[in-house]
């Protein structure tokens, strides 16, 4: 983070786009001078209890592991430990499961109206408590505040409230069917939205009639802790969500558990093709959100101011770590100088830093890990003949750290066009006609998200109907609401999170 400094910066005076020589494939950085100066603006969290150990959360109340194996949560923005969690072995799930399959048998039984009553109670603590569980999402995630606090935790309480409304309306959800809960339902969710994956696949299931065993992604399990508690604040009935940490050794214990009737994944698509190799030949219902690779599509007719704000949206927001991140930019030829001039200029005023500070832009990568691989992908981009741009703005000395990154000068076949990189790196090609831009955009094994940017509402329905992925957003990118569904094509993932389709996904119909 920049503060109370002023700094100035000296560009050459070429044309960039067009220039012919490169050393190392790294772009010459811009010529304009610029002063900057920030005071901190940091959010506190001196009033959050943090305990130093988090067992589980079975039947109602946190106990700890038979085993007493542990693993340490690590905070991104400083490589500090943030507490000792336990790993659950197979006795401990076999608790969780047991647990939520004995609940079962009462909250199935309750009535629709019954079950959104507790739903709408949770919501509502959850708002109460939104600031405080911002700082915790920022802390364990690395997130930056201005997203959790404005978008992360306003989203979480309205899935909470969204199917909470649905809970004694299931009947006209599906007309003309017969609907019935399927029992414990097994969810794994993934570190780049701990709080929201959550409630995306919790309220849905405990509406719809389902018990719930979930399990958070290693690198991020204390939030889910602190929704625990609104559980147990709400007076949830025990057993009704039960939460296990542990690694990945942890999940495929939950996936192959017999006593299961319905499996939520969203992680990798590596991942997601193990577990739909596990429960093949099984009677077991599935939905999996996987990885993605969205194209982001900008016509020489679009808005470019308003559509480099788009592009910073679609692959910065939350340092890239978003599947459907917008990580794929095809640019029209005629307008690709300007459009990448000015994503140039705005990079360089992104803030890189604490993530409680309010005046960051991004915040820090969520594990050491996933900043190597990365910072991989950078050397191989470079490798491959493709040209770097990072913002010049310094990074702090502690925690896992990314500048912006762009490259120009990409092949369809370069491995960091097809890859999903997971991190704030954006991939730039230029197109000359719709069809190109069509070919190109579904030239991939992902099909989960999109943009396209144009004044032309035909042009809008043309492309996006040629699209081959779940969610396009026109004019816009990252728009999300409760009432819609979302979900991927291909190697994407199978099935659909939001609205009545992510409703459909815990009932059986008859």
């Amino acid at each position: 983070m920049v503060v109370g400094t002023k700094e100035s910066i000296t560009l050459q005076p070429i044309n960039w786009f067009l220039m012919s020589k490169k050393q190392n494939n790294i772009i010459p950085p811009l010529s304009y001078s610029v002063s900057k100066s920030y005071a901190p603006a940091p959010e506190s969290s001196a009033h959050i209890h943090i305990e130093k150990e988090y067992g589980f959360f079975i039947d109602g109340n946190f106990s700890k592991s038979t085993s007493g194996k542990q693993f340490d949560s690590i905070n991104p923005s400083s490589g500090d430990v943030i507490a000792r969690f336990a790993h659950a072995q197979k006795a401990d799930v076999d608790a969780a499961v047991s647990s939520a399959k004995e609940a079962y048998q009462r909250w199935s039984k309750l009535s629709g109206a019954q079950r959104g009553l507790y739903l709408f109670r949770i919501a509502r603590i959850i708002q109460e408590r939104s600031r405080e569980l911002a700082i915790v999402e920022c802390m364990d995630s690395g997130k930056t505040i201005r997203e959790s606090r404005d978008v992360d935790l306003p989203l979480v309480a309205a899935h909470f409230f969204y199917y909470a409304g649905w809970a004694d309306k299931l009947h006209y959800a599906f007309p003309g069917k017969k609907v019935s809960s399927l029992g414990v339902a097994a969810q794994i969710i993934p570190w780049n939205f701990p709080l929201l994956m959550a409630a995306w696949k919790i309220a849905p299931a405990l509406a719809a009639g389902n018990t719930v065993v979930i399990k958070p992604a290693e690198t991020t399990p204390l939030s889910i802790m602190f929704l625990a508690q609104i559980f147990q604040e709400a007076e949830l009935p025990a057993g009704v969500v039960n939460i296990i940490t542990g690694d990945g050794s942890t999940g495929e214990l939950l996936v192959s558990h017999p006593d299961i009737q319905k499996l939520a994944f969203t992680g990798s698509t590596e991942v997601g093709k193990k577990i739909m190799r596990k429960l093949a030949g099984t009677s077991i219902p599935y939905t999996l959100e996987l990885g993605g690779k969205g194209a982001n599509i900008i016509f020489d007719d679009a808005a470019p101011d308003q559509a480099v704000e788009g592009i910073i949206n679609a692959i910065f927001f939350n340092q890239g770590h978003v599947c459907c991140a917008g990580s794929r930019l095809l640019v029209q030829e005629g307008i690709a100088p300007t459009i990448i001039q000015k994503l140039r200029d705005r990079m360089e005023t992104l803030i890189v830093g604490d993530p409680l500070d309010k005046n960051t832009d991004i915040g820090a990568i969520n594990s050491k890990a996933q900043l190597d691989k990365i910072n991989d992908h950078i050397k191989i981009g470079q490798s491959e003949g493709a040209t770097l741009y990072q913002s010049s703005n310094p990074l702090p000395s502690r925690g896992f750290y990314c500048r912006p990154t762009l490259f120009t000068d990409v092949a369809q076949s370069h491995k960091i066009t097809q890859d999903e990189i997971f991190g704030p790196v954006l991939t730039i090609q230029t197109f000359r006609t719709p069809d190109e831009a069509i070919e190109k955009a579904n030239n991939t094994p992902y099909g989960l998200s999109g943009g396209v940017w144009t004044d032309k509402g035909a042009k809008i329905f043309k492309i996006t109907s040629a699209i081959k992925a779940g969610v396009i957003w026109a004019n816009t990118f990252n728009k999300f609401d409760p009432t819609s569904p979302f979900g991927g094509y291909k190697e994407s993932g199978l099935g659909r999170e939001g609205g009545v389709h992510g409703l459909s996904a815990y009932v059986k119909l008859s």
